[in-house]
């Protein structure tokens, strides 16, 4: 027996892990096609036609509405005693990469942005403690060295206004890594010995500058901590809204200090870039094909018929060839396999 599908614009990349051969998670499969996901190379998945591709459209033609997982579990399954009699042959005729436009309906969140009015009357920004706690900001790097060391007087004003507080963190974040000298070396002590198992070195060992002025908020809280009240300045946790030891994350700051809530992310470029070696970056985007799939039955022909009628009393017109397209069968042969 030979079925015989044509199909256009298939998709032949994945954006959730895990496998539709397996029972789904709880929360369902995780989504990997956003931009923070696609990062790492791994995310980037392509999918062929595979035999579960094909079991998948004889059951989707028979009027089979479960998973294939599912149907398979069932001690009636149809084609139990069939599957390792089917072959396939997949004949591309067009395959070409294009740029497509993702909507992530999981719900995250914009790392970068925020809605809604500033509220700069907040009791961070107009507290007795607030020009000597943003002011650690002020310093340049061997500024805020000494200040871990010798607790260096604040002498340098910063304008108390959200805003200013994030470009700062963003001028920050594009300072150089350190090398490890005697005075860098003996600020790092201090930091470890007061906050344990924070890491400020880069994958070269070299110390991240963000990182040591995140953990100069904490410390400059708790030696200002006999002097004021700093019951403002904290989260119910103890933490600083958006900045951790070693990290500051602009969408979380900003949340506190906006009217409105976290922007979401709609949707992303499904598109990756790479370093392949010996040709340099390379663009990875969307990849769609269009073809010919010929699945072949090993049989008796009566068998063939009955499965046939199957087919034909479904009635399924179209239908997706794995992701999105459109596939449909253009020829059914119900004589037995030539050997």
């Amino acid at each position: 027996m030979k079925i015989e599908i044509e199909y256009e614009a298939s998709w032949r990349n994945s954006f959730l892990d895990g496998s539709n051969d397996e029972v789904l998670p709880k929360k369902g499969r995780k989504y990997i096609g956003s931009n923070t996901a696609l990062k790492k190379p791994e995310n980037y998945i392509r999918r062929d036609i595979s035999l579960s591709t094909v079991m998948g459209i004889l059951n989707r033609l028979i009027g089979e509405q479960r998973k294939l997982y599912q149907a398979r579990q069932d001690e009636v399954y149809l084609f139990k005693d069939i599957e390792s009699k089917v072959s396939f042959h997949d004949d591309i005729k067009i395959q070409n990469n294009e740029l497509v436009y993702l909507r992530n309906m999981s719900g995250n969140t914009d790392q970068n942005s925020f809605t809604g009015m500033i509220n700069t009357e907040d009791k961070m920004f107009i507290s007795d403690y607030s020009q000597e706690f943003w002011g650690v900001l002020m310093f340049n790097v061997d500024e805020l060295l000494e200040f871990i060391v010798d607790n260096k007087k604040i002498d340098n004003c910063i304008a108390l206004d959200p805003l200013v507080i994030v470009d700062r963190f963003t001028e920050i974040s594009k300072l150089k890594a350190l090398e490890k000298d005697e005075t860098v070396t003996t600020a790092l002590k201090i930091l470890e010995a007061k906050f344990e198992g924070t890491n400020y070195e880069n994958n070269k060992e070299k110390v991240v500058p963000l990182n040591l002025y995140c953990s100069s908020l904490y410390l400059q809280l708790e030696r200002l901590s006999s002097k004021y009240d700093l019951s403002s300045a904290l989260t119910k946790t103890g933490t600083i809204t958006g900045i951790s030891k070693r990290l500051f994350t602009k969408k979380d700051f900003m949340n506190r200090f906006t009217t409105g809530e976290k922007k979401k992310i709609f949707g992303n470029p499904y598109i990756v870039k790479s370093f392949e070696k010996g040709e340099g970056q390379v663009t990875s985007m969307l990849t769609k094909a269009s073809g010919t799939l010929e699945i072949t039955i090993d049989i008796p022909r009566d068998k063939a018929k009955e499965l046939k009628k199957l087919i034909d009393n479904a009635g399924v017109s179209s239908f997706y060839l794995g992701k999105k397209g459109l596939a449909y069968v253009t020829h059914i042969s119900t004589k037995e396999v030539q050997k």
